[in-house]
């Protein structure tokens, strides 16, 4: 596994992020030497959703209002059917992950996490895959949806769901540890 030491990983969320595709992506990067912040728009703590109810807490390790994307080597976005919505409509949030697309950051987003990427309006020619039920959205917004386990478009990785997890994990760091990805 290549090792990110030296690297800082922004996971941003909000309330109702799929738990699994927060933990998993987590303790990946940890794993891998990581420096990882759990970033939302509120501070304290924000509540996963855990398949069919509610799940943990997970703290808030920086608020949005108080990072910058120039602090982060990468950004990860988890799904979950709340969080991503409530993202999108952040001015903010869409700021911040429009920054790592725009510089040539690594992105991973699975599941519905590429609905805030959508608000970027920088999809335009991208390969990707989410969670079926975005294919309209994702093509609409110019990007090519396919129904693959792990898709990666020049540093930008993307999955379907949970069962997905342990192929994201991997190219996910595989993509950071290559670093900024410019242009081909």
């Amino acid at each position: 596994m290549a090792s990110l030491e030296n690297k800082k990983i922004a996971i941003l969320t909000e309330e109702g992020f799929e738990q699994v595709e927060l933990t998993s992506p987590k303790e990946a990067l940890k794993a891998a030497g990581a420096t990882v912040h759990v970033i939302s728009p509120k501070s304290g703590t924000i509540k996963a959703w855990d398949k069919t109810n509610w799940g943990i807490e997970v703290d808030v390790d920086k608020a949005l209002s108080d990072v910058s994307p120039d602090d982060y080597d990468a950004l990860v976005l988890p799904g979950g059917v709340m969080n991503p919505d409530k993202l999108r409509q952040n001015k903010e949030a869409v700021a911040f992950a429009s920054a790592f697309l725009d510089e040539g950051k690594p992105v991973a987003a699975i599941c519905h996490g590429p609905q805030l990427l959508i608000e970027t309006g920088m999809l335009k020619g991208r390969k990707l895959t989410s969670y079926p039920s975005l294919q309209t959205d994702l093509e609409n917004a110019g990007a090519k949806w396919v129904d693959e386990e792990v898709v990666v478009d020049n540093g930008l990785v993307t999955s379907r769901r949970p069962a997905d997890l342990e192929a994201f994990n991997k190219r996910m760091i595989e993509e950071i540890a290559e670093g900024v990805h410019h242009e081909a």
